[in-house]
């Protein structure tokens, strides 16, 4: 219920000024250009009207007192509409407020900034136009029918029309609704992309990282397989050079024992060997012979290698002196023609002073060969490098064929060694020939040494074998730890070996060697891309399900603007039949007969092009058409109707829809002044039916209609511009005149 209005330094009220309304009808009335419309224009502005036009004015200025000669202008405009909110029936007119007295209140100063306020608390427009609705006081203006806008819903657009039939219906609370789940959901729709595209981006990395936790399950796989073989390899192998071991130390020491008891009887044969000087000088001459022989053979073989390097040498000279035997001249070194001169006369002196032919004979070829010789290096044509090449294929031709003189000496020589000691043996055997039986003792024993060491010594290589092997197993366990674990070590130490090929071992050794390699190529553990890809995939799985969350709200925000709409179109059209029913009831009282109604419009066509582009607006609203039907007149349209006509009809609908779903107050501004004495009492008795469910603030110049007011407020104005305020209760002036 309307309490007061409080007005201070809005257009001509400069002064602060309340006005009480306490009764159910209220009438403001006083001379043109009092200031009493401002009042109309006060209660839209403290609502939250936004255009200046209806508030007859061009800026925010325009709205504050601007002063005159005996009051200052004022700096701001403020008007405060104060309800009663104390429960009725159990019901508040604002529900949503807890307080038995709500003051709604608009400040505008003269930058143009505007405050609102709700009980002193900053509010804003949104949020009095939310409460506003909630009490069925809309933002269309049904309510505040202010000056020369008693047709205005007659020549509205027809969508204007339905705002305004909406407005009055109460359906402003379910636009809000729908438009907060409209923004909601669009906002939800906007989080969805935004997640998604979160997701689209985090998708290439989670797959990328779901491989390489498939590659390090892969690896574990590999490191429990190489764990496997490894226990099985390592256990076999422990008790493989265990036993192994324990074989070879048996034979060694089996064999040593052998060893030394052959040694031993030996021992006493070459005891008594010693004491045999005869035998003795036969054996000392058979190691002198083999001394010899040994001695021999080892020069022969250095000098085998020295003719090798000598031949490799004289082949090479051969060569480098064949490449430049091809030039027509030949360098001779003074000191070769010396040496060829001494040896010629060398020859010629011995063979005048032999007088023996033979010799001269001798001195004759001796003297050719060297001629032939010098001529086979010199003859034919060369240089000084032709020359020198000749010179070093004669020294070390002359190198070789003295290495091969010595070589045929020394084969001489040990022919001659191995026959001594052919015949050293042959006469110790000879000698030995007394003592056959001892002699075969002494052989076997001989060869049981040999053999026994031969023994000893292959148990001790197997030793040291098996030393490597275990060093080697160590490795492999000290390697194969980083890759499968210590699980890889811990087995069982088996008591028997199986029944199987050594090859076997070694397959299992080549496969572990794999496998080492494989895990290798795998990686480490990655346990940081495991922590990564569990942490990426638990973030993907929260966006999925923010996702499905998201679109679960959606789908009840569509849900709830579907259920909207329902209840909008289902509210709209009981609205609209109701409406329907007192604005014919209202048009008949008026015009004492004719009928009236509103009627939606067609539906606008749509061409194929926008069908096919689907452009039609979806849930396309229509608007309000009004057919009159006036007794004793035939009309084409709305425009046919006269002045006062129009009057009657819109103060008709107006009152119809104030019936249908009534606001806590009706403001008329002069709605009655087209009227004549008949039809305003017509008009004076509707508005006592409205003043039954609204409260009716009426400025008004009809007798008529301030008859039907239970406060009449008398709006002056005097020299100084200043509105002031009149109030007249008719109850006390009632009880005063009698």
């Amino acid at each position: 219920m309307l309490k007061r209005l409080e007005i201070a330094g809005f257009k001509s009220f400069a002064r602060k000024t309340v006005l009480d309304f306490s009764s159910a009808a209220t009438a403001i009335v006083g001379p043109n250009g009092s200031g009493k419309s401002n009042v109309a224009e006060a209660f839209r502005f403290a609502l939250g009207e936004q255009s200046m036009k209806s508030m007859r004015g061009k800026r925010s200025e325009d709205l504050i007192w601007a002063g005159s000669h005996s009051t200052a202008r004022q700096n701001r405009a403020a008007v405060a509409i104060v309800f009663d909110n104390t429960p009725r029936k159990g019901v508040r007119v604002f529900p949503k407020l807890d307080f038995d007295e709500v003051a709604i209140e608009r400040v505008v100063y003269r930058d143009g900034v505007s405050e609102y306020s709700i009980n002193g608390s900053k509010a804003r427009l949104r949020d009095i136009q939310e409460l506003l609705a909630s009490a069925n006081i809309g933002e269309t203006g049904h309510h505040i029918i202010s000056q020369g806008e008693a047709d205005r819903i007659l020549m509205a657009h027809p969508r204007e029309r339905r705002a305004m039939l909406e407005d009055a219906l109460g359906l402003k609370v379910f636009e809000f609704k729908k438009q907060e789940a409209e923004r909601k959901l669009e906002k939800t729709e906007e989080n969805m992309r935004e997640v998604e595209a979160i997701r689209r981006e985090l998708a290439p990395h989670l797959r990328f990282l779901a491989k390489q936790v498939e590659k390090l399950e892969r690896a574990e796989e590999l490191s429990r397989e190489l764990a496997d073989v490894c226990r099985t390899y390592f256990a076999i192998e422990d008790l493989y050079l265990k036993e192994e071991k324990i074989k070879a130390e048996r034979e060694r020491s089996e064999s040593s024992q052998r060893l030394q008891e052959a040694a031993g009887e030996l021992a006493v044969f070459e005891e008594r060997a010693t004491t045999d000087s005869e035998g003795m000088k036969k054996t000392e001459a058979v190691r002198i012979a083999e001394r010899e022989l040994e001695k021999l053979r080892e020069e022969r073989t250095q000098l085998t290698r020295d003719i090798g390097k000598a031949e490799g040498a004289l082949d090479a000279a051969k060569r480098r002196s064949a490449q430049v035997a091809d030039s027509p001249y030949v360098k001779i070194a003074r000191e070769e023609l010396s040496i060829l001169k001494q040896e010629v006369d060398r020859q010629t002196d011995a063979a005048i002073a032999a007088e023996d032919p033979g010799a001269l004979k001798a001195a004759l070829v001796a003297l050719r060969g060297a001629v032939s010789a010098f001529f086979e290096r010199f003859g034919s044509p060369n240089d000084d490098l032709l020359a020198e090449e000749q010179n070093a294929v004669y020294s070390l031709q002359n190198q070789y064929d003295a290495l091969a003189t010595k070589d045929r000496e020394l084969a001489e020589q040990i022919e001659i060694a191995r026959n001594a000691l052919q015949k050293a043996r042959e006469a110790q055997i000879a000698y030995q020939e007394t003592g056959r039986e001892e002699r075969h003792r002494l052989l076997s024993l001989a060869e049981t040494r040999a053999h026994e060491e031969a023994n000893v010594a292959r148990a001790e290589a197997r030793l040291n074998e098996l030393q490597l092997l275990a060093e080697e197993l160590m490795r492999d366990k000290a390697e194969v730890v980083p890759l499968a674990g210590r699980n890889a070590l811990s087995y069982e130490a088996l008591t028997d070996l199986p029944n199987e090929d050594r090859r076997t071992q070694e397959d299992r050794k080549r496969s572990m060697e794999r496998l080492k390699i494989r895990v290798e190529e795998a990686g480490g553990s990655g346990e940081d891309v495991r922590t990564e890809y569990q942490e990426t995939k638990e973030r993907e799985e929260f966006l999925a399900k923010e996702v499905e969350d998201l679109g679960k709200s959606a789908e009840g925000l569509r849900e709830l603007i579907h259920d909207l709409d329902t209840e909008l179109q289902k509210t709209f059209s009981e609205g609209l039949a109701k409406v329907n029913a007192s604005f014919s009831e209202f048009f008949a009282l008026m015009f004492g007969g004719g009928s009236a109604k509103l009627v939606l419009e067609e539906p606008t066509a749509v061409d194929e092009e926008e069908e096919e582009m689907d452009i039609r607006p979806k849930n396309e609203r229509l608007g309000i058409e009004i057919a009159v039907n006036l007794p004793k007149k035939r009309l084409q349209s709305l425009m046919q109707l006269s002045g006062g006509e129009r009057a009657l009809t819109s103060i008709a609908l107006i009152f119809a829809m104030s019936q249908v779903n009534p606001p806590p107050f009706l403001i008329l501004d002069e709605t009655d002044a087209a009227l004549d004495e008949a039809n305003s009492r017509r008009y004076g008795d509707m508005i006592e039916e409205l003043a039954k469910k609204s409260q009716l603030i009426v400025i008004t110049h009809n007798r008529e209609t301030m008859s039907r007011a239970g406060i009449l407020y008398g709006v002056t104005m005097g020299g100084d511009g200043v509105s002031k305020l009149l109030s007249v209760k008719f109850e006390e002036a009632v009880a005063v005149a009698k």
